[in-house]
C-alpha cells in the first residue's frame, strides 16, 4: 500500500554498482562552474550549530548501507544514461560538498540524474544522490537546483537516515536493522526481505525536524558556496503555489514539510549575514542541461520488482503473538512480523514477503495491518466528530494515492465497546492489481486510531477472517 510509504519514507523511499561519474565527463559544459567561488563569502559566526543526532552505525557502515541502497536503485531506477546531466550534477555537487560539514568524514558522494518528471531527489547514507529530471526541469535557475542538493546532502552529513533507523531499532528492538542490512546475526534479513533499494526507503523516512535541520544546513552550505541561499526556499514556495488544490508533488510526500519553512531559512539567511550582493543565481550551464533534460524521451515507468517476481506469503497462523503500544494492546498472527513507530503509538504487523519494494525504492505494506494514531478532536462517543475525522484522515490519504477510491461507505463497528467507523477503499497495489483496504477507525483521546488491513483483491477473502480476529482481540487503555 504506497500511501504509507515514508521517506519513508518510505522512508520515497541501494543502487547496482552505480557509476562513478567523472568530473572530466562532458568537461565542456560544467568547466565554467568553478569561476564564481573564487570569492564565496566569509560566514558569520551566528550560524545555527547542528550536529548528527545518536547512532548505532558507524560512518563506514553509513558508507556501506549506502552502497547497497544505490547499487538496487540503479538496477531498479530508470537512469537518464546522460553523460552531460550526470557530469553536471557531480561538478555542481561537489562544489556544495566542498562547503558541507562531515566531522572529517570523507564520505564518497555520487551524484546521478533520474529519468523521472516526478519532483523529486533523495540522496542515501554515504552520499550517493539521486536527482530526477522533474526536479531540474522544474528549477527556475541553478540556485534554486543547488538549493534541493545542499537539502538532500545535509540529510548525509547530519546522518538522518541511521539515525532514524538507530531510533526505531533503539524503541522497537526487532526490525534488526543494523544486522539486517549488514549481514550480522539476521542473516541481511531486512535487505532479503525488501531488497537493498527498499530497505534504503526505511533509511529515508525523514522526519519534520530532520528536514527542517537540512534546510538550515542546505541554507548553510548555499551561502558558503557563493549562491544565493534563498534558493533552496524559493524551490519549495514555487512547488506549494503550483500544486494549490492538487495533489503534493512526489517530494513533499517523502520529505514531510516542516511549519514555518521558509521564515526559517530566511531567519538563517539573516543569521548568516543576509543575502551577499554578488551571490550567485543562475548559469549558462544550467539552462544547456535543463534543454538537455527537456530533450531526453522519458522513461517508461517500471513494474515494481515486486509485482514481477514476488511470491504470496504464507498464510497467516491461527497461533497469534501478542502485542502491547502506548494506549492500545492486539494480537497477531505469530508467524508475522511486528515494526513499531518509533514514538511507539503506531505500528505494522506483516508475514514474510508482505512489505515489498513499491518500485520506487519505497517500502510498501501488500500485506498485512497498520495502526496509526493521527490528531483529532472531539467527544469519542460522538459518531459526527469521528465521522468528520475519518473523512479527513480518508481525503489525506486520496491526496497521496490518485486511484484509491472508496468501495463502500461507511458503517458504524463496536471496537472494543467504543463507536468505530469501518470503511472499504480500493488502492493500487505495490505487487501490481488492486487491493483492498478496510480502514476501521475509532476517536480516543490521543487522536483518531485507525486500523488498516491490507491485501491484494484476489486473496483478500484468505486473510478476512485473520483481520476480524486482530480487530477483536484490540484492547484500550482506560
Amino acid at each position: 500500500m504506497s500511501v504509507w510509504r515514508r521517506q519513508e519514507d518510505p522512508s520515497r523511499k541501494e543502487a547496482n554498482q552505480p557509476r562513478r561519474v567523472a568530473g572530466t565527463h562532458a568537461a565542456s559544459c560544467v568547466a565554467l562552474l568553478c569561476l564564481s567561488f573564487l570569492f564565496a563569502p566569509v560566514a558569520s559566526a551566528q550560524r545555527t550549530e547542528l550536529k548528527p543526532g545518536w547512532n548505532m552505525f558507524t560512518p563506514q557502515q553509513d558508507i556501506e548501507v549506502g552502497k547497497k541502497a544505490a547499487a538496487d536503485a540503479a538496477k531498479q531506477l530508470p537512469l537518464c544514461d546522460d553523460p552531460k546531466a550526470d557530469a553536471y550534477l557531480t561538478q555542481l555537487g561537489m562544489r556544495l560538498v566542498a562547503k558541507l560539514p562531515t566531522n572529517g568524514v570523507q564520505y564518497p558522494f555520487e551524484f546521478h540524474c533520474v529519468n523521472d518528471k516526478a519532483i523529486n531527489a533523495f540522496a542515501l547514507p554515504g552520499g550517493y544522490a539521486f536527482i530526477n529530471r522533474g526536479a531540474i526541469e522544474a528549477a527556475d535557475n541553478e540556485a534554486q537546483l543547488a538549493g534541493v542538493m545542499a537539502h538532500e546532502i545535509s540529510h548525509v552529513a547530519l546522518r538522518h537516515g541511521t539515525n532514524q533507523a538507530s531510533k526505531a531499532e533503539f524503541a522497537s528492538g526487532v526490525l534488526g536493522i543494523a544486522d539486517g542490512i549488514l549481514g550480522g546475526s539476521t542473516g541481511g534479513a531486512l535487505l532479503s526481505k525488501l531488497g537493498a533499494f527498499a530497505a534504503g526507503g526505511v533509511l529515508l523516512r525523514y522526519s519534520r525536524t530532520a528536514e527542517s535541520q537540512a534546510d538550515v544546513m542546505g541554507t548553510q552550505v548555499l551561502y558558503d558556496s557563493g549562491y544565493d541561499p534563498r534558493g533552496m526556499a524559493q524551490f519549495f514556495e514555487k512547488l506549494e503555489a503550483e500544486t494549490k488544490g492538487k495533489n503534493p508533488p512526489e517530494f513533499f510526500s517523502d520529505h514531510p514539510n516542516p511549519e514555518h519553512r521558509v521564515e526559517r531559512v530566511d531567519e538563517e539567511i539573516e543569521k548568516l549575514g543576509g543575502v551577499p550582493p554578488n551571490a550567485r543565481r543562475d548559469s549558462t550551464e544550467f539552462e544547456a542541461i535543463k534543454r538537455e533534460v527537456l530533450a531526453l524521451p522519458v522513461a517508461k515507468k517500471l513494474m515494481p520488482a515486486a509485482a514481477a517476481a514476488a511470491k504470496p506469503p504464507a498464510p497467516p497462523s491461527g497461533n497469534f503473538a501478542s502485542y502491547q503500544a502506548n494506549g492500545y494492546a492486539l494480537k497477531y498472527p505469530d508467524n508475522w512480523k511486528k515494526y513499531p513507530d518509533s514514538n511507539g503509538a503506531g505500528a505494522s504487523f506483516a508475514p514474510d514477503g508482505g512489505v515489498v519494494d513499491d518500485g520506487t525504492g519505497h517500502a510498501a505494506l501488500a500485506y498485512g495491518l497498520i495502526v496509526s494514531v493521527a490528531q483529532a478532536s472531539g467527544d469519542p462517543n460522538d459518531w459526527d466528530a469521528l465521522n468528520n475525522a475519518t473523512q479527513q484522515m480518508i481525503q489525506e490519504l486520496q491526496k497521496s494515492n490518485p486511484n484509491m477510491k472508496i468501495a463502500r461507505q461507511s458503517e458504524h463497528v463496536r471496537l472494543n465497546g467504543q463507536p468505530g467507523l469501518a470503511t472499504y477503499l480500493s488502492n493500487d497495489s505495490p505487487v501490481g492489481g488492486q487491493e483492498t483496504d478496510w480502514v476501521v477507525t475509532t476517536l480516543r483521546p490521543e487522536g483518531l486510531v485507525s486500523f488498516v488491513c491490507v491485501a491484494p483483491q484476489p486473496a483478500y477473502e484468505k486473510y478476512d477472517k485473520t483481520f476480524n480476529a486482530i480487530l477483536d482481540s484490540v484492547r484500550f487503555a482506560k
